[in-house]
């Protein structure tokens, strides 16, 4: 576990998560126990791992504040960016019974976690099973994102994979309230997008501009701009309709 470690922490019934428009508060039982439950904050700086390939963890965290990176890392040395992790997202709950991990996590902006001791989620299943029900389907949501990626990775041009990634990065910031109307300010470099879509830099670069000629998609290395979300869902065949009401831990 890299970062801050911090004993103080926002209590629960502060919790900013509560205002994030996709997320859906706990109930005032729950929200009694999961101050019980965390263990504490951890703050981690952009670029810095959270969990590292091929080691155990005795945590899970949910993400307080901040994005994240999930990936994996090639014998060669290449990485495959699986998945992008925001606000309300539980990460490292792939890593199951004390297994090591398959893929690492990597702060992408500067991040605040919720920690949980892994071994404490058995008295998380007895005592509140309706939370149980949402670590469930929190991992079935992640395991259809990674099929949705995968199609993108098979089956869309070069332009509609960016498009895609463009429209889930940003209807993802909406529901967790980082997003200012149709866009978001994140950092995300033309090697990520790459890493994550399978394309070349030079590759990358050329769709890039072609998107912005086009006026789908605006994206620099600091903002992700969408100036028609409608038409940049169709080209981009992105059908998963906004979450309605997303738990969280």
């Amino acid at each position: 576990m890299n970062g801050r470690a911090e004993a103080s922490r926002v209590p629960c019934v502060l919790c900013p998560l509560k205002s994030c428009p996709g997320l859906r508060p706990l109930d005032a039982a729950q929200t009694e126990y999961m101050q019980r439950f965390k263990q504490g904050e951890l703050r981690v700086d952009r670029g810095t791992p959270v969990l590292v390939q091929g080691q155990r963890s005795a945590h899970v965290f949910t993400v307080l504040e901040g994005v994240l990176i999930r990936y994996i890392l090639l014998e060669d040395g290449r990485r495959q960016i699986v998945n992008f992790m925001f606000p309300g997202d539980l990460v490292g709950l792939q890593a199951a019974l004390h297994e090591p991990l398959a893929h690492g996590v990597e702060a992408l902006t500067a991040v605040t976690l919720c920690v949980f001791e892994r071994e404490n989620f058995p008295d998380l299943l007895r005592n509140h099973p309706e939370l149980g029900y949402d670590v469930i389907w929190l991992a079935a949501k992640e395991e259809a994102a990674l099929e949705e990626h995968l199609v993108a990775l098979g089956q869309r041009t070069a332009r509609e994979r960016i498009a895609y990634l463009a429209v889930f990065l940003v209807q993802r910031a909406i529901e967790t309230g980082l997003a200012r109307g149709d866009s978001v300010t994140l950092s995300v470099t033309q090697s990520q997008i790459a890493d994550m879509l399978g394309l070349s830099l030079v590759h990358t670069n050329r769709t890039l501009q072609a998107l912005r000629q086009a006026n789908l998609i605006s994206w620099n290395l600091s903002e992700i701009q969408i100036a028609d979300m409608a038409a940049a869902r169709e080209f981009a065949r992105f059908d998963e309709a906004p979450e309605a009401s997303r738990p969280y831990l």
